[in-house]
């Protein structure tokens, strides 16, 4: 039996796949496993029983990664499982950043109480509101993971040109785009080229105030930006600074801060990028499936803080060994399993992984007396 937690409200569609075998609830102690959501885990003390954690969506920013990764806790995600679900998002503040729909919206509340004269008041009063259409307009998107390919192309349906940079776009994501895409070699290009900007990168080191003042500075005037991606990627002081000056139309995003709200052309709403029924399920069966298979067969799919490995079972026990990535690392977890069948390792930065099939479980010493192992698991 596997207790797992949950650390949200998780789509019973998804704690379903679990199965008999697994004790799922919010008050389970000693969990092998935890499902989360947005809940913070950063001050959560980790228990010795813990395996794994799956975040059922793709940031994974509310998870202490690297202190999972020292204690043998694999952290799954689930990329693409929201994907339909934020770019839909992005479609619709794409065009309220256009017309001044919000605007419009709240004037009109105005006028209640005037009777029969509200439809020629109405109509007297929408040219305040007028706003340019997005056919024939350039689309730059930055980040061509599962949220931006769908949403370049989408922008594409809706007859606009698109230009795209990802440094580390996928054989299979690029296969993917609209042949009429262009993927250009630097974020600078596709900025300066862009009435529209819409952003889909994680939030790192490197990414932080991507779009501050000085990338601003490079965009068209009047150029529209979106984030529905990470709050921290654009530097909120900057953007209302190209706010008042009229640089930028309009700041569209779902991370509502307090310098933002009730700011003059910033839409800010909830985040809502994976607030559907469809998306929660997606993202809840694609969580629990992940946290079964490396529970019951020690297989990693879709990990952000140790490597992706799978592998078909060739012996009698299965060895799963988490591992600091070292010269010898490897080598060493191959020469202390007896009755050896079949090996798969990799490593990712400072972290390694292994799965070791093997005649009989005799080798379990051996391998948690070497010094580069942080865990053993043998199934």
């Amino acid at each position: 039996m596997y207790n797992v937690l949950t650390l949200n409200k998780i789509s019973p569609n998804g704690t379903s796949r679990l199965g008999a075998d697994y004790n799922v609830g919010d008050a389970v102690e000693n969990p092998a496993a935890v499902l989360v959501r947005s809940a913070s885990m950063h001050d959560m003390e980790m228990p010795e029983s813990l395996l794994a954690i799956a975040r059922c969506g793709a940031g994974t920013n509310n998870i202490p990664k690297d202190v999972c990764a020292d204690k043998g806790i694999v952290v799954f995600n689930t990329p693409g499982a929201n994907a339909n679900a934020v770019k839909e998002l992005v479609i619709t503040g794409l065009l309220l950043s256009s017309r001044k729909v919000v605007e419009g919206i709240e004037w009109a509340k105005t006028l209640k109480g005037n009777g029969d004269q509200v439809g020629k008041m109405a109509e007297k009063g929408k040219g305040q509101f007028v706003g340019p259409e997005i056919m024939g307009k350039t689309l730059g998107v930055v980040g061509l993971g599962a949220i931006g390919v769908l949403v370049a192309n989408a922008a594409c349906a809706l007859g606009m040109k698109v230009v795209g940079y990802d440094p580390f776009l996928s054989e299979a994501n690029a296969q993917k785009l609209d042949p009429s895409i262009k993927v250009l070699p630097t974020v600078d290009e596709v900025i300066s080229d862009a009435d529209y900007v819409t952003i889909h990168v994680p939030l790192l080191p490197d990414t932080k105030d991507m779009i501050d003042a000085a990338a601003i500075a490079k965009m068209k005037d009047g150029v529209r930006i979106l984030n529905y991606s990470r709050d921290g990627l654009v530097n909120s002081t900057a953007v209302l600074e190209a706010l008042k000056s009229g640089k930028v139309s309009k700041y569209v995003t779902d991370f509502a801060t307090d310098d933002v709200l009730a700011e003059e052309n910033v839409i800010c709403m909830p985040h809502l990028g994976a607030s559907t029924p469809e998306s929660e399920d997606n993202c809840a069966v694609m969580a629990a499936e992940q946290i079964k298979d490396y529970l019951e067969n020690g297989n990693i799919v879709n990990s952000v803080n140790y490597p992706n490995v799978s592998a078909a079972k060739a012996g009698d026990v299965r060895y799963c060994v988490l591992f600091k990535a070292g010269d010898d690392a490897v080598k060493n977890i191959t020469s202390a399993v007896n009755g050896l069948k079949n090996i798969e390792a990799k490593t990712r930065g400072a972290y390694g992984y292994a799965i070791a099939d093997a005649a009989d479980a005799s080798s379990k010493e051996a391998l948690e007396a070497l010094g580069e192992v942080i865990k053993v698991r043998v199934l």
